[in-house]
């Protein structure tokens, strides 16, 4: 086990946590990842009360360790949390706002809170208002993007800000030399969100890991084009044909793109997905698929394969114990 203070916190065997990757989480996912010795996340901003009850219920029929779930503060998230805590539900991600009106309320039903920053300055903030647990998300992360300062720079300058707080790093790691080296700059764990998007368990279509397996290290863009449902949220995304063609036409705001209202793909049960909306291609769904907003980080390079979640644990596992020989060895 590779045991630190993140760890100890949140019971689990390895400081690695499945990032809360939108439509893409499920019970399935997040159980497998926790089966595994990871925390596994559920993102819920979106779904309805019911949905909310159903699937973490579902979760803990399938995992008897740790799970999180993630909610987005963009939105009033009240009731949602509520019904996660009825659940006992232990460990609350929050992102994209001030923790601050729900921190007492964690606290309260036993539960820890999770925040992601950009900044050292808001790591601050956000540690004196209770959070127990930082994420400090790099530049370099899928997936809707906080902050503006890439992961190297950002990680050690959280770390000092909050110590002994523990930081977990997100952005740019994929593999077993990425956690060595967010562990070497201060780290307590790692969050991981493409990775895990290439899982079995993800709830993605194929052609979306295709796309993520084809995709290069310089294959990503970082815009608000996909601002549809969500506007004024930064994000990156796979370079796929709407980002191409929006970037040759001169990369217009809003009510200026091609093809804006343009329906290009339809969900089972008959919604019809327009062009620049934030939505992800999931399973059956058909249309122009490819055109859709493909989440991913600058690591999407280190992602060729699909492998199940408890595999990816596993070969993250050994792939940071190897580098830690390696580096003995140096010394």
């Amino acid at each position: 086990m590779l045991r630190t203070c993140l760890t100890e916190l949140l019971k689990i065997d390895y400081p690695i946590i499945q990032a809360p990757i939108g439509s893409a989480s499920c019970p399935k996912l997040a159980s497998a990842v926790s089966n595994a010795g990871g925390l596994g996340m559920l993102a819920l901003s979106w779904r309805s009360m019911d949905e909310v009850r159903e699937v973490v219920r579902e979760t803990k029929q399938m995992t008897t360790k740790p799970f999180g779930v993630n909610l987005v503060l963009e939105w009033d998230q009240r009731d949602r949390l509520r019904i996660c805590l009825e659940e006992g539900v232990k460990i609350i991600s929050l992102f994209w706002g001030d923790p601050t009106p729900y921190v007492q309320q964690i606290h309260d039903a036993g539960a820890l809170v999770i925040h992601t920053v950009g900044s050292a300055e808001e790591a601050r903030i956000a540690v004196n208002a209770g959070v127990d647990v930082i994420v400090a998300q790099g530049w370099e992360a899928g997936g809707h993007v906080w902050g503006k300062i890439a992961s190297m720079p950002l990680l050690p300058n959280v770390v000092d800000a909050v110590s002994p707080v523990p930081v977990v790093a997100a952005g740019g790691i994929s593999d077993g030399r990425g956690i060595v080296s967010a562990l070497a700059l201060g780290a307590s764990g790692v969050w991981m969100g493409t990775r895990f998007l290439s899982s079995e368990e993800a709830f993605v279509h194929p052609i979306y890991r295709e796309k993520l397996f084809s995709a290069s290290e310089s294959g990503t863009t970082y815009s608000c084009l996909f601002d549809k449902g969500w506007e004024n949220a930064p994000h990156r995304t796979i370079a796929n044909s709407t980002v191409k063609r929006w970037e040759k036409e001169g990369c217009h705001r809003s009510g200026q793109r091609t093809g804006e209202g343009e329906v290009i793909a339809m969900t089972p049960d008959g919604r019809k997905i327009t062009r620049y909306e934030d939505f992800i291609p999931l399973p059956e769904m058909t249309g122009d698929l490819e055109a859709l907003a493909l989440y991913a980080g600058q690591s999407v390079g280190l992602v060729r394969k699909t492998q199940p979640a408890r595999e990816i644990i596993s070969e993250l596992v050994e792939e940071t114990y190897q580098v830690f020989d390696e580096l003995k060895r140096l010394m």
